[in-house]
């Protein structure tokens, strides 16, 4: 006979377990891919989601030369470093970062979505951005999220 119990198990941090998702921005405008990215990344599609633990999957996202901004962003966005230093404020436009380096389009955009907390860096670490359609994790990926994924 077997005994029901009304007590919900707590996820604990050595049972999580990660998969691989594949999403590709071919064609896709930014703004409406990057929480979907997000959303994985802190592993908000499982069951056992706790906010505290860092469940979140690896996401692998390719094309990203092929990513579409709309309206006059292209021309007018603008992204900001500062060193912390006197004189150490920079400034880049979109095209710009686009031509050097589009990955760092992405990763902020994805860093801006997930929370502030001591989690975000664990969570960064698991997002991999490649321009085109190359890139090494072949043999781990499962899940494939096209255009519509």
């Amino acid at each position: 006979m077997v005994k029901l119990t009304h007590s919900t198990k707590s996820t604990k941090a050595n049972t999580i377990s990660r998969q691989w998702h594949l999403i590709d921005l071919s064609g896709q405008v930014l703004g409406r891919a990057i929480p979907k990215i997000a959303y994985l990344l802190q592993g908000k599609n499982k069951v056992n989601y706790s906010p505290n633990l860092d469940s979140g999957d690896f996401v692998v996202v390719i094309n990203i030369k092929k990513v579409v901004i709309t309206g006059r962003k292209s021309e007018s966005k603008k992204y900001t470093y500062f060193s912390g230093y006197p004189g150490g404020l920079r400034t880049r436009s979109y095209k710009d970062l686009q031509k050097d380096k589009p990955g760092e389009i992405v990763r902020h955009a994805v860093s801006g979505m997930l929370p502030k907390n001591k989690l975000r860096d664990k969570r960064l670490k698991r997002l991999f951005t490649y321009t085109d359609d190359n890139h090494p994790y072949y043999d781990k990926l499962k899940i494939v999220n096209n255009k519509n994924g």
